[in-house]
């Protein structure tokens, strides 16, 4: 892990409200991997206090790619930053997508809204093992779709302004009914509503399932005790998103 001033290469707007980010580290790109996640400090200060979690969306040289939205001071002050002004990044974060464990040979990859986040990194995992892909992305609006560096996709929106008219769920899950892919495992990352119904549409169809969890991870290593996620089993037990995840098997937590 590493924790540095990195300066920015570039800001540029992916949809309504959306944003791209790229930074320099050298240190941070070398050792990521799809699913992971750094912490970002956008001002110096106290305003706000906490840093804020994002996926790496792209890894390419030394440089690093966050996608997200704004919503609030800190987003909106990492929108607001130019080329080589430095923000403060500790990383890389959380436990990868467990790519190279089941021996499936179709990756189902499955997205709501901002949890396109970790997908095209995913992708190019993926690929790199020779291995099928499908890939569905839902969100609100056809303004709200980010779909780049992505393959096999098909698309929903909830206003039917672009792709299917509906969740990405059902969209996934009639395909996946009607024609089922070889040996398939579902990677997914959006709400939790939404994940949720993958997991159950998953157990359903017998597929096995990561999801990566979406959270507030204030500090990143499991200090702050902020992010728990309650384990499966017997017994009454807590996972932390930041330290044994944002990455689940959905066998392992109750969601």
């Amino acid at each position: 892990m590493t924790v540095e001033q990195c300066p920015v290469v570039d800001v540029t707007q992916a949809g309504e409200g959306i944003f791209l980010l790229s930074f320099t580290s050298p240190a941070i790109s070398r050792t990521l991997r799809p699913g992971q996640f750094v912490n970002i400090r956008a001002e110096g200060g106290c305003d706000p206090l906490l840093r804020r979690p994002f996926s790496a969306y792209r890894v390419a040289g030394g440089v690093v790619e966050i996608i997200f939205q704004v919503v609030g001071k800190g987003t909106d002050a990492l929108r607001r930053k130019r080329t080589g002004d430095r923000i403060d990044v500790m990383g890389p974060l959380g436990v990868p997508f467990r790519i190279g464990e089941g021996g499936f040979q179709t990756a189902v990859l499955m997205a709501g809204g901002l949890g396109v986040a970790p997908l095209p990194l995913l992708t190019e995992a993926i690929r790199a093992r020779g291995l099928a892909l499908m890939t569905f992305v839902g969100a609100r609006t056809s303004a709200h779709l980010v779909t780049r560096y992505l393959e096999g996709l098909q698309t929903a929106t909830d206003d039917g302004s672009a792709g299917y008219h509906g969740t990405v769920v059902d969209l996934a899950s009639g395909v996946l009914r009607e024609a089922p892919p070889p040996r398939p495992k579902i990677f997914a990352c959006g709400p939790m509503p939404m994940l949720r119904a993958v997991a159950s549409m998953a157990r359903s169809m017998g597929i096995p399932c990561e999801v990566s969890l979406e959270g507030p991870m204030g500090c990143g290593i499991g200090i702050c005790q902020g992010c728990p996620v309650e384990r499966s089993g017997e017994e009454r037990s807590y996972a932390l998103m930041c330290k044994d995840g944002p990455t689940f098997d959905i066998s392992t937590i109750r969601i």
